[in-house]
């Protein structure tokens, strides 16, 4: 994990498990089964060749800005 500005970067390809990791600034655990944005909130996606390649989301406790990259493409 980095962090660039004010935005924190999240390689997925590193985390282990169901995808589940710590929010970098207040270690609140941020889980892509939780689907209720009170623990983050999706705020931009790319998309390259109809694959999603970077997500940007905002911890619901903290406020801090997480790039998500390392998305797996389908074979």
């Amino acid at each position: 994990m980095s962090k660039k500005g004010l935005i924190y970067t999240v390689d997925l390809t590193e985390i282990e498990g169901d995808g589940a990791f710590p929010c970098p600034k207040c270690a609140s655990v941020i889980s892509p089964e939780d689907e209720t944005e009170e623990v983050y909130k999706i705020v931009d996606t790319k998309i390259v060749n109809d694959e999603l390649v970077e997500l940007v989301i905002i911890c619901g406790n903290c406020g801090s800005n997480i790039k998500l990259t390392g998305f797996q493409a389908t074979i």
